[in-house]
Parts: C-alpha cells; sequence; structure tokens
C-alpha cells in the first residue's frame, strides 16, 4: 500500500513539473523568434547592424527576437532541422537544402541595385587571349566553393550546357581570392558574382580587391555573364503561425524604407531592398540544382 502511495506522488510531481515546463509561446521572452543571419560579412558589421534590425523588430511588432550568426549556412539549414530557427537569411542554395529537407519558404527576396535576380561572371586576365566561354575548355579555371551559386553552380550549369571541360578545378574559397589568382596568373580564368556598374564604378567581385590591385579592371575583364536566377530569399519556418509570417514582413519591408534600415540592410547583405516573393518564384533554381547535384544533395 505505502508503494503504491508513493508511486501515485510520484506521478503527481512529475505531472505538476511538466505543466510547469510546458513551453512558453513563440515571440515571448521566454521563447523569442530564432532569426538567423549567415556569415557573410565582417562579423562585427553583421552583429552591430543586427542589433539594429533586432531593436527595430521589437518596437514595431507584439514580439521578442533572437538574432543569431551561425558558422555556415548549413548551421542555418540544420537549425530549421532542429526547431532553433524561425526566420532566416540565407543564400540561394541554403534555402533549396532547407526547403527540400524541412519545408521552409521564401517570403521575402533581396534587391541588389534594383534588380531581383543575379548573374555570375567569367573572368579571365585581358592578355589571355580567352575571348569566349569555349576559350576556357582545357584550362585551369578557381572557382569560390562547391556550395556557391554565383561561384561554382550556377558557372558549372552554363559550362555543362555549353559543353565545357576545364583541364583543372581549384576552389579558392572567396570570390576576392578567385579574381586575385586569375590577376596573378595562377589561374586562366574563373567565375564569381556579377553586380552590374553603378555611377561609373564596377560593383561586381573584382571591386573586392581594388585597393590591393588597382589596375584590376584593365587587367582582368569579364569574358561572359551567366543566365540570371532569383537573389537570395529571407525564409521562414513552414509552420510558423501565418499571420506572424505576414507582420515580420510587413515591418521587414518598412524597415528598409527607412534610411538606416536601408543602411544596415546593405552593410549585412549586400542588398539595397526588398521583395514579396514565394517559393514558385524559386522553381527554376530547384530544378536546375535537382538535375545538376547528385541524388540526396
Amino acid at each position: 500500500m505505502k508503494l503504491l502511495l508513493n508511486c501515485a506522488l510520484l506521478l503527481c510531481v512529475f505531472s505538476i513539473s511538466s505543466c510547469n515546463f510546458k513551453k512558453a509561446a513563440l515571440g515571448t521572452a521566454e521563447n523569442p523568434i530564432k532569426f538567423h543571419l549567415v556569415p557573410s560579412v565582417d562579423a562585427k558589421v553583421l552583429a552591430d547592424n543586427s542589433k539594429l534590425l533586432k531593436e527595430y523588430l521589437e518596437k514595431s511588432t507584439p514580439y521578442k527576437f533572437q538574432i543569431t550568426i551561425p558558422q555556415s549556412f548549413v548551421a542555418v539549414v540544420e537549425s530549421f532541422g532542429t526547431n532553433r530557427a524561425d526566420v532566416a537569411a540565407i543564400n540561394t542554395y541554403g534555402y533549396y537544402m532547407a526547403n527540400k529537407s524541412y519545408g521552409v519558404q521564401a517570403r521575402l527576396t533581396v534587391i541588389r541595385y534594383g534588380l531581383g535576380t543575379y548573374q555570375s561572371q567569367f573572368l579571365a586576365r585581358s592578355s589571355s587571349g580567352i575571348k569566349s566561354l569555349k576559350d576556357f575548355n582545357g584550362k585551369k579555371m578557381a572557382f569560390v566553393d562547391p556550395a556557391s551559386m554565383s561561384g561554382y553552380l550556377l558557372p558549372l550549369k552554363t559550362m555543362k550546357d555549353k559543353k565545357i571541360e576545364p583541364k583543372e578545378t581549384v576552389f579558392a574559397m572567396n570570390h576576392d581570392a578567385v579574381v586575385s589568382m586569375i590577376y596573378q596568373g595562377q589561374v586562366d580564368g574563373g567565375a564569381t558574382y556579377y553586380s552590374p556598374p553603378q555611377n561609373g564604378q564596377i560593383e561586381d567581385a573584382r571591386r573586392l580587391v581594388k585597393l590591393q590591385y588597382p589596375d584590376v579592371e584593365q587587367k582582368v575583364k569579364i569574358v561572359e555573364l551567366s543566365e540570371p536566377i532569383p537573389n537570395d530569399p529571407i525564409v521562414f519556418r513552414k509552420d510558423m503561425p501565418e499571420e506572424m509570417k505576414e507582420k515580420i514582413c510587413d515591418v521587414l519591408l518598412e524597415w528598409v524604407a527607412t534610411p538606416e534600415g536601408k543602411k544596415s540592410l546593405d552593410l549585412m547583405l549586400g542588398a539595397t531592398n526588398l521583395k514579396r516573393s514565394t517559393d514558385a518564384d524559386y522553381e527554376s533554381v530547384r530544378e536546375m540544382l535537382k538535375q545538376m547535384l547528385p541524388a540526396g544533395k
């Protein structure tokens, strides 16, 4: 009898404890909305401007936020799989992985210099004699990394479509490193992101090394551009309340309409604006990657 009574008391204790440990509502101080930013620029720049973003979101919504900068876009994707991410500004390939594995939804797309799409550029030294994409056949080429859309996957599709096969491929891991390798003659050519010139100034990856190589515009030329694909999205966990998603999108669009928000967006994401979007806008990207990547990737 005493044993049964003890067991009953233990069950009561566990029952009360489970009630006490019930997870707080999303958006409260105890359970803030987890907003991830992919590391793409200096860590301090991201941290400083993410504080401004957090302040604006909390001032303009009834929700509390926790803004985090994980180690990589892969870490952001994994966070959606373990319910440690609710919203994220992520690259296009990261979106593809998170959408495929966890159903995350694209709701906003970044705008760069008035464009909602971007392209890759194929570069070569001006003195190389390379005049078109076919001239890269049998040459040594540098790319960013195997998961970079503009620095590898999109250029790879362009080369496959045109049956271009380099003799050797190297990964420089950064866009500026690709440009530097071409400038120094370590490779015959390579691929990086492209942005159109603004006010007579280049905005493509070559600008990243202008301090080091002031004559980079003359020494490294654009040979060809890839087809355009949608810019990086801001994505949401699929089972997040719809009202919450809409409110956050509304406030982000209000934020980038302010001088402070526009400046922070540029510093954090290299973007000048945001526009509404849906998963349907990225269908061409998903189809492209399904064809190019091994099964299961």
